[in-house]
């Protein structure tokens, strides 16, 4: 990655100008979005995402239960957690990265989550109880519940899925120490958000937290190589497992301030490749969310010890800002939205814009600027424009959340929104039969509200609505685990010029 301009007073006036800019770029005027219902909605959205027995207060009354025989054929119980898109897989790795961000979401944000604070906090352990139970032998984690490919072939309810329910595993003969140390930073980061509410639970997620991230480091290796016929290509690590040691060990830290992690990550940080791939940051690559992470130590006056972390986030943060470094992955379209090339770009829309947003915060308790020379609140308001665009500040004038707005996708890639609910059809729906609700041009009959899609993936601003398209139509929780954090703030701070953080 380029490094960051040297601040300067020509720096700082591009800056500026640049944030101007992009802010300009919306093709209709900004309108003022009611960001506590949004985030009420991004919330409920979880529950549309639920597997195992539903509780009582289940909001989301068209779901039923499912997947109530989980790990059974393996001798364990692993029923619960969430299905990751719009599928029927629980796949434990981006499951793990969504109840991490949520997680975060919560404890930096905490207070402007105001009255959905406790729904917040069911969302993460829906999570964490399900991943409590993946990790319950020692030396092992569970990583995921469902044959992908069998899966992919039906077009079938949760509530009528007969494909295999095949679990799979990783142990010291098996390494996969990516989704092991995803795992271990997601229940570190939980027992932060349970600590005042429930000590007991709390504790009980550090000490997993410990005991998956010693599994991680002392046995090496991507899950990737281990279970390659399973994982791949739905959730193949890519970036390598070097990372998620890192990432888990900066949790862990955070969550014990106990001095061997600080002295792990200081003693890895070249050899584990923290300045790498700064560029990107999601469920398969968390090197922008490290640097970003140990940053507010630095910031907030804690530990000078980790000085080269702010530099990494300082340049990473330029590299969001267009015109500033041109950084060739990261554009912006010319209705503002920022876009990588690939897939479902809401991801990238989402935890790009959480971590500008995290990074402003921490810059604003010490009273500091990027090295390029924006200010926090042109940070903030860089975020708030991604935020907007996926509202409905675009030149389709679309939500692209269900359920907000007047106008938002209709027809989302997602078989228990777009097949009859049980109540609506009590006859099982077989796996082929689904396939002429999955080809019908008709709006799904359930509304999967809160689900963001992944939205336009290039430079158009362009959005089909088209069930086929999935790149595009389908959502995922670790969309919506970060924009809780992100809806959180802008509900108690709608005014991005505020100063402050939470």
């Amino acid at each position: 990655m380029p490094a960051a301009p040297r601040s300067s007073g020509k720096a700082m006036a591009a800056a500026a100008v640049v944030v101007t800019m992009l802010l300009s770029t919306a093709a209709v005027a900004a309108a003022q979005h009611d960001y506590g219902d949004a985030l009420h909605k991004c919330i409920l959205f979880f529950e549309g995402q639920r597997s195992g027995r539903l509780p009582p207060d289940q909001r989301v009354r068209w779901r039923r239960d499912s997947g109530l025989h989980d790990g059974a054929a393996a001798g364990v119980d692993l029923t619960g957690g969430y299905y990751d898109a719009g599928d029927n897989v629980k796949f434990g790795f981006p499951m793990a990265f969504t109840a991490t961000l949520m997680s975060w979401g919560l404890i930096d944000f905490g207070r402007s989550f105001g009255p959905h604070k406790e729904e917040a906090r069911k969302a993460v352990r829906w999570a964490t109880d399900y991943l409590m139970k993946a990790t319950a032998r020692p030396n092992t984690v569970y990583v995921q519940v469902g044959d992908a490919f069998r899966d992919h072939s039906c077009w079938e309810r949760p509530e009528d899925m007969d494909t295999p329910r095949t679990v799979y595993r990783v142990d010291p003969s098996h390494p996969g120490s990516d989704v092991a140390a995803e795992t271990a930073a997601a229940l570190a980061a939980a027992s932060i958000v349970f600590r005042d509410s429930d000590p007991a639970y709390s504790k009980r997620l550090l000490d997993r937290a410990v005991a998956v991230f010693e599994f991680a480091d002392k046995h090496r290796g991507p899950y990737s190589s281990s279970l390659h016929a399973a994982v791949c290509p739905c959730y193949c690590d890519y970036s390598g497992y070097q990372d998620e040691l890192l990432w888990g060990a900066a949790w862990l830290h955070k969550a014990s301030r106990r001095r061997e992690y600080r002295e792990y990550i200081k003693r890895n940080e070249v050899v584990l490749g923290a300045s790498e791939a700064i560029n990107e940051f999601g469920w398969d690559n968390k090197h922008a969310g490290i640097n970003v992470l140990i940053s507010k130590e630095v910031l907030m006056g804690k530990d000078e010890y980790f000085q080269s972390f702010r530099v990494n986030a300082d340049n990473f943060i330029c590299t969001l800002l267009p015109g500033i470094s041109n950084h060739p992955q990261i554009q912006y379209s010319p209705g503002g939205l920022l876009f990588k090339v690939g897939s479902s770009n809401m991801q990238h829309v989402t935890q790009l814009s959480f971590l500008l947003l995290a990074y402003s915060n921490y810059l604003s308790h010490a009273g500091g600027r990027v090295s390029c020379g924006s200010s926090p609140a042109q940070l903030r308001r860089v975020a708030k424009r991604q935020v907007d665009y996926i509202l409905g500040d675009n030149p389709l004038r679309m939500s692209y959340m269900v359920g907000y707005g007047a106008r938002f996708p209709r027809r989302i890639h997602h078989r228990a929104s777009s097949i009859p609910s049980v109540a609506a059809h009590p006859a099982r729906i077989g796996c082929k039969a689904g396939a002429a609700y999955y080809a019908s041009p008709a709006p799904n009959p359930n509304l999967l509200v809160g689900a963001v899609v992944g939205g336009p993936t290039d430079a158009s601003d362009a959005f089909p609505d088209a069930r086929a398209v999935f790149q595009q139509s389908e959502p995922t929780t670790y969309i919506n685990a970060p924009l809780m954090g992100l809806l959180a703030y802008f509900s108690a701070h709608p005014n991005p010029a505020d100063s402050g953080g939470d």
